[in-house]
């Protein structure tokens, strides 16, 4: 079988015809395979949902215990209708995994998912994949976006909050992944003083420590004592929460950060270019190091990543699905 016929965009999201299934479709499905846990790419309805254990409990805290009339868990390489899938870590967010599915006959098929190489202290890492197809994200797909340090960031950070101790510094961190990586780096930059975080950060702050990952002390932002690291969710800077601050330095951990017009737009005073996807450079070396045959782009800058790829004589094909926002970044 060719891979079009193997795997095919239709208007549920990608789908794999000898399996049977969708891979993070974007509407109810009888079958899905589900890459991570942001709800651009894990929505509930589904009949049954394939994911791994931490993502598929990640949904249950999110959309709740009945998110899908079934759920599977995906430990080691299982036979779904005519394929052969395997999940294999993709060094997004804590569960968030890249989906092999393998012919009988044909070409081998990885979907990426959202993902990112560089080290995470709260998820695995990325996990090179032999693949004759590879079908990737496409977020930061322009040579523009080239992320720095994260720990360069975070040094940022705590220069600031060392120079304004009076200031409270609050931190717009998207709540699965991206909040409990600012806590981890952090840590990791020597801040052993309690985060205060908001409330809509919490059950999956817990859940992260629950699952061994040390986050530190963590108070509550109505109550943060002397806490002068504070983090919530990006939507709170727009509404009358932050008000309970006096003169707080706005920050945002975000690739997009990078754009500095998006910061003026949002008024952030502390810019932190912290990204849980691939940048440009990345990008293009998860391609060269997995050699495919071909490349199809979900997502994002997909003409940026096109245009290299026909410059490298790689084949590649824009697959124009629509419905995935970005919501982490």
């Amino acid at each position: 079988m060719r891979a079009e016929e193997i795997v095919f965009p239709t208007e549920a999201g990608l789908y794999c015809a000898p399996g049977g299934f969708h891979v993070d479709p974007l509407r109810p499905v009888p079958h899905a395979l589900v890459t991570h846990g942001h709800s651009d790419h894990a929505r509930p309805g589904h009949g049954t949902v394939t994911a791994t254990r931490q993502t598929l409990e990640i949904m249950a805290i999110r959309h709740g215990e009945d998110f899908a009339d079934s759920r599977r868990i995906a430990e080691g390489p299982m036979r779904i209708g005519g394929v052969t899938v395997s999940f294999h870590p993709a060094g997004h967010v804590l569960g968030s995994a890249q989906v092999l599915i393998a012919p009988d006959q044909g070409p081998r098929i990885l979907i990426s998912g959202d993902y990112c190489r560089s080290p995470n202290p709260v998820c695995q890492p990325f996990e090179p994949v032999a693949c004759d197809v590879f079908v990737t994200e496409a977020t930061f797909g322009l040579p523009v976006f080239r992320h720095p340090d994260p720990l360069a960031e975070m040094a940022r950070l705590i220069a600031s909050m060392a120079e304004f101790p009076d200031r409270p510094h609050l931190v717009g961190a998207y709540a699965l992944g991206k909040a409990q990586r600012v806590i981890a780096l952090a840590r990791a930059a020597g801040h052993d003083r309690p985060i205060a975080i908001h409330g809509a950060l919490k059950r999956l702050c817990d859940y992260h420590v629950e699952q061994g990952i040390a986050l530190g002390p963590l108070v509550p932002a109505t109550e943060p004592g002397d806490a002068q690291l504070i983090l919530a969710p990006p939507s709170a800077f727009a509404s009358p929460w932050v008000q309970r601050f006096r003169d707080p330095v706005l920050a945002y951990a975000s690739g997009w950060m990078a754009v500095r017009a998006r910061a003026r737009q949002r008024r952030i005073e502390l810019p932190l270019v912290i990204s849980d996807h691939a940048d440009w450079p990345q990008l293009t070396a998860t391609i060269r190091e997995l050699s495919p045959q071909e490349v199809w782009i979900t997502h994002g800058a997909e003409d940026g990543l096109l245009r290299w790829c026909e410059i490298e004589g790689i084949p590649a094909r824009p697959l124009r699905l629509v419905g995935y926002e970005d919501e982490a970044e």
